[in-house]
């Protein structure tokens, strides 16, 4: 077969008649059930190709990226206290809700932070598709 052959079967479609795998806005996905993260403690889940890290402590669940930007540890393994995630590797501390670095505020290194709600028993964690 030639490939001329191939081309004379092409169909030309309006471009509204294409369904294109455009990513979305991010979504909320259950990621964790209530209770299963003990008070100051952390779990790292996998989401969208993604390693997440969720932290209950003071009433709230915080959801952050998973690896620390210093040696590449889980911070899920770390703990949380008023909001701030320690590095359970060399105490790197970082803000569990804007991401930022807390032991040198005005660099630009960070971690990601997601939005996390609870609906019923459902622990859901916005994350943008891989």
């Amino acid at each position: 077969m030639s490939l001329r052959f191939f081309e004379s079967f092409a169909v030309a479609l309006p471009l509204e008649d294409l369904e294109l795998d455009v990513p979305s806005e991010p979504e909320f996905l259950p990621i964790a059930k209530v209770g299963e993260i003990p008070a100051g403690e952390g779990r790292c889940y996998p989401v969208n190709g993604r390693m997440i890290a969720l932290f209950f402590a003071d009433g709230e669940y915080l959801a952050i990226d998973d690896v620390c930007p210093h040696m590449g540890a889980s911070l899920a393994g770390g703990w949380v206290e008023e909001g701030v995630v320690t590095c359970p590797w060399h105490a790197w501390r970082f803000c569990g809700r804007q991401g930022t670095w807390l032991d040198n505020p005005r660099s630009p290194l960070r971690v990601g932070t997601y939005e996390v709600r609870v609906e019923g028993e459902d622990i859901l964690v916005r994350i943008p598709r891989a």
